[in-house]
């Protein structure tokens, strides 16, 4: 696991799941949410300081919720949003001249009577960190009950799994989970590729896993959702099918300032996450599910690639990588020596797992079959 070093951290790339829960853990202890008029926040050299809001009384006692935070670049975002500042104006403000933050976002308040969530860490040495600035209708799906309700639904769905990697970072929980008993054999896909970690060759391992990604935001980023996800045992490349994912949006009714979600309330989101990962997971991981998925990935697969640097130029123009993200793509399908489609989406895949953010590899990881796609129009 490696996770930042300060004294509230955030994020962790590759955790194991006892290293997410005990983070998660220690964020859900220092946790401050606050629904407040805009009359009750202002900017300060370039934090968030709430004043007058409504002290929250929970079974643990009286948390204050005034106080002071330092926003994180989704709270910047989420200002910007509901202020209609530009967010990249908003950041650099902040960054180079706090003054001017101040400024924008005090005068836009100014002229602003809403209510909004604000989502906050508190930091008991000092300045805490402000998360997310969301409407006061969103519906919070804390990502320690959310992996909690989706364990016991996929304990619930009777399929043995291990989870195999965790990340966490300042928009997403992402939890990647596979099952090695529900495989299928792959050789159309993997016969032609060795894996550029260890030179495995996919002749030799020709087998691809069932397994799913679990991912959840706190702080408005995206639904919690459950993706299937395919596993070549040659190299532990991830193919997320994100088209066959099932979500559960944040959305709810307005909120009310000072309000607390009963136990009630969220125990019923809960098990609606249960039944939800369970009935999922069981669909994900049928035999017949994953056999179907591997073949359509086979039939597109074997499309040769005469121009690798051209194509690779292409796709990555088109799904948004960066320009170091493409040269390592390239880098990737020459290691992995598959000059065809099926080697453009290992090498996408591939280069996903070195990524050193996890939102980064996400994004590669979720586009790799897009890539596959383009590629055989190329």
């Amino acid at each position: 696991m490696t996770a930042d070093v300060s004294p509230a951290p955030l994020t962790a790339r590759n955790a194991t799941l006892a290293d997410l829960a005990a983070l998660l853990r220690d964020q859900q202890a220092r946790k401050v949410d606050v629904v407040a008029p805009a009359a009750a926040i202002r900017a300060e050299g370039g934090c968030l300081v709430l004043d007058g809001t409504v002290p929250d009384l929970g079974a643990d006692g009286v948390t204050m919720t005034a106080g002071r935070y330092r926003p994180t670049d989704v709270c910047d975002q989420g200002i910007a949003d509901k202020l209609g500042i530009p967010a990249a104006y908003l950041r650099r403000t902040r960054e180079s001249c706090p003054r001017l933050y101040d400024a924008n976002v005090n005068g836009w308040l100014g002229r602003d009577d809403r209510s909004f969530l604000v989502r906050c860490l508190r930091d008991p040495g000092g300045t805490g960190v402000a998360r997310a600035w969301l409407s006061d209708s969103y519906k919070v799906i804390d990502n320690l009950d959310a992996l909690m309700a989706a364990l016991d639904g996929i304990r619930a769905s009777g399929y043995p799994v291990q989870v195999e990697s965790c990340d966490l970072t300042d928009r997403r929980m992402y939890v990647r989970v596979r099952c090695e008993p529900v495989s299928v054999l792959a050789p159309a896909l993997l016969s032609r590729y060795r894996s550029p970690f260890t030179g495995a060759s996919g002749t030799d391992n020709p087998v691809v896993f069932a397994g799913f990604l679990l991912a959840n935001s706190e702080t408005g980023c995206g639904a919690f959702s459950i993706t299937p996800r395919l596993v070549a045992q040659v190299c532990d490349n991830g193919m997320t099918i994100t088209r066959d994912a099932k979500r559960s949006v944040h959305l709810g009714e307005k909120l009310d300032q000072g309000i607390r979600w009963s136990a009630d309330t969220m125990g019923k989101q809960a098990a609606l996450v249960t039944a939800m990962a369970r009935d999922t997971v069981t669909s994900i991981l049928d035999p017949g599910y994953v056999e179907r998925a591997v073949r359509e990935l086979e039939r597109q697969a074997g499309h040769p690639v005469t121009a690798p640097a051209e194509a690779i130029k292409v796709i990555g123009t088109q799904l948004r990588y960066t320009q170091a993200q493409q040269d390592d793509i390239l880098n990737h399908f020459i290691a992995g020596g598959d000059l065809t489609a099926g080697g453009i989406m290992h090498a996408v895949t591939s280069v996903a797992q070195v990524q050193d953010d996890g939102d980064a590899a996400w994004d590669m990881e979720s586009t790799a079959l897009e890539a596959l796609r383009l590629a055989t129009t190329l």
